[in-house]
């Protein structure tokens, strides 16, 4: 975000919204933690830049499209998961910066069956 404020110009981070995008994902339930990838890792270290696991955001013309990669919790619709996250992220990130959130994307890269009830049947986590 690029903004001329009569005293100067105001410039919010895109690692800044990142930072903002992954503590609204993990707030959410049924959200339990953030997945990086091999690109993820590779970016982080030819850029330099603190990239935040999970979470990729792009801003242009003072719009965010976000992007996340999750972890959800064994047992619950992960469609109403995805939902919630989406609103909770384009919320806080449009309360806390003005910026206009246009697109939440979230990908579900696994499921984690650590706190799935004993069953007959051996769970294991599924992997994309």
């Amino acid at each position: 975000m690029n903004e001329w404020k009569g005293h100067g110009m105001i410039r919010i981070a895109d690692e800044v919204v990142a930072v903002i995008a992954r503590i609204a994902t993990l707030e959410t339930e049924g959200i339990v933690g953030m997945s990086g990838g091999i690109a993820e890792g590779i970016a982080k270290r030819v850029s330099g830049k603190s990239v935040q696991k999970g979470v990729q955001v792009t801003i242009d013309e003072d719009r965010a499209y976000i992007d996340l990669r999750v972890s959800v919790s064994f047992g619950q619709r992960i469609d109403r998961i995805c939902k919630e996250a989406q609103r909770n992220v384009k919320d806080m990130v449009e309360n806390m910066t003005g910026i206009e959130v246009q697109v939440v994307n979230v990908r579900v890269e696994s499921v984690d069956v650590s706190q799935a009830k004993q069953s007959s049947v051996k769970l294991e986590a599924v992997y994309l």
